[in-house]
């Protein structure tokens, strides 16, 4: 798709540049998480969303598109093109073009970008990043990127926001019943590319999973990882997965035969390693009783990888996740239904104890769920499988679209608001205030300095100047400044952002 950057906005964006007051030579904003009101988190939630992302649309958007779409474009077929779609949109002559034949003149974007460190866990109402104009002449600039900027912002912050709440679960219950909180790394699947909002939502979303994850089936996240974060899949592990089947491998096999299809999956195709096998095609409780007997002494000799594994794991894809895993106190005592699949899997292969006398299933085998997981039925699942005496470490969870495209800008209430510019070289501080609101949408007001104190990000506004403070400069006059790599970010966020 080509993309034009000077129509990736919202239309009134383009003529605001005559609607500010005559003189106006400075515009100031920044992007800032506002509330967590209607977030999708847990109880325990501390009131601070990761940032990320930014690097990434620097360098596919500012620098790739603006230069491939524009600078490098004769001036002529930029300027005609633009007039054209504001002309027949808003009418002819609505939208001047001078000042984009003055930008293609200048041969760059005349912006300067502030942020924080990528990885960062920011406080609510502190601003992850200023933006500004650089030549006075340009001051249009800022606030006619808010758009793109907004829209490919706020989605990589908040999976990778909820990415983390989900590590910090595993990692709290693999210390409660034992497990190696080193299995985290693995123990939340990226499941959710086919949910989302298209292949550009696929590479930066799912590259906010791997923050906290290596576990992913999303292999446009690794390729965004690598293509603007310096991952290096040769020397790091940016991500991973394991051979698996769909229904409709299953469904190909038969009904009458599905044992067999499992058997040759076992034996001949992957007689080594991991496999993991959707079982609920049919009768999932069969599959989790007669199967898993029939076949134990198989399952049982497969042999072990070069990386010591030879596991089947067994993917139920339908019906309640709590119920399915942890056993339904209103079926049949006795029945499967009411053991659940981890009992059952106990029953045919047993396993070992831990150190905390949590039940670890033989290594031969395990559970992986994922189908509408959220943090919240992830919890009660792992409450109900500590409660049966499980180590958390038996089950791996795919974390879809359900989690991933379940949300909205609002989760975190992200927006970008102008709060300093300057006229005719006189500083002016502006804010919003609406009487109407609750306060949420209360804004800053002048410049801006973020500082950390303590484990918090504080913000201060109505200063002086925008230097100093823990927004660096990260792009500016066409230039990337600061480029951090994907292990950079990785730890700063494991040593608490």
């Amino acid at each position: 798709m080509r993309i034009d950057p000077l129509t990736c906005i919202d239309f009134y964006k383009a003529d605001h540049r005559r609607q500010y007051p005559e003189g106006t030579s400075k515009v100031y904003s920044n992007f800032t998480p506002r509330s967590s009101k209607l977030a999708k988190v847990g109880e325990d939630f501390d009131d601070k969303v990761i940032f990320f992302g930014l690097q990434g649309w620097i360098k596919w958007f500012l620098k790739d598109v603006w230069n491939r779409e524009f600078f490098h474009q004769p001036k002529k077929e930029v300027v005609e093109r633009y007039r054209r779609r504001m002309d027949t949109s808003l009418g002819p002559g609505a939208i001047p073009v001078d000042h984009i034949a003055a930008l293609h003149d200048l041969g760059y974007l005349p912006i300067k970008i502030k942020a924080l460190p990528e990885g960062s866990r920011c406080n609510m109402r502190v601003a992850m990043l200023t933006i500004e104009n650089t030549k006075p002449e340009f001051f249009w600039l800022t606030n006619y990127l808010e758009s793109v900027m907004s829209a490919e912002l706020w989605k990589p912050c908040t999976s990778a926001t909820t990415a983390y709440e989900y590590r910090k679960m595993l990692v709290e219950y693999a210390k409660k019943t034992g497990s190696p909180v080193e299995f985290v790394d693995f123990q939340g699947h990226d499941f959710s590319f086919r949910g989302l909002s298209g292949l550009h939502d696929a590479h930066s979303s799912g590259a906010g999973h791997l923050l906290s994850f290596v576990g992913t089936d999303t292999v446009p996240a690794i390729d965004y990882l690598e293509n603007y974060y310096h991952a290096d899949s040769d020397v790091e592990l940016v991500g991973t997965s394991v051979p698996a089947t769909e229904h409709s491998v299953m469904c190909m096999g038969g009904e009458d035969e599905e044992i067999e299809t499992f058997r040759r999956l076992v034996t001949e195709l992957y007689p080594t390693g991991i496999i993991s096998i959707v079982s609920d095609t049919w009768n999932f409780w069969e599959v989790m009783t007669t199967y898993i007997t029939e076949l134990k002494d198989e399952i049982l000799a497969r042999k072990p990888n070069a990386l010591g594994l030879a596991k089947v794991v067994f993917r139920p894809d339908s019906g309640d996740p709590v119920k399915i895993i942890c056993g339904d106190p209103d079926a049949a005592p006795g029945s499967p239904e009411h053991k659940g699949a981890m009992e059952c899997l106990w029953d045919v292969f047993e396993g070992t104890y831990n150190e905390k006398n949590y039940k670890v299933l033989d290594a031969h085998v395990g559970l992986i769920y994922g189908d509408s997981i959220t943090l919240e039925r992830c919890k009660a699942i792992l409450e109900g499988l500590e409660a049966k005496g499980f180590a958390s470490s038996n089950i791996v969870f795919g974390i879809g679209s359900f989690t991933y495209q379940f949300c909205t800008r609002d989760n975190f209430g992200f927006a970008m608001k102008a709060t300093y510019g300057e006229i005719e070289g006189v500083a002016k501080e502006i804010f919003k205030d609406p009487v109407t609101d609750n306060g949420i949408k209360k804004s800053a007001r002048g410049l801006l300095r973020v500082e950390k104190e303590y484990d918090q990000f504080v913000m201060y506004d109505r200063q002086a100047t925008s230097e100093g403070g823990c927004l660096e400069v990260v792009f500016e006059d066409g230039k990337l400044v600061r480029d951090e790599s994907l292990a950079d970010i990785r730890k700063r966020l494991r040593n608490g952002g």
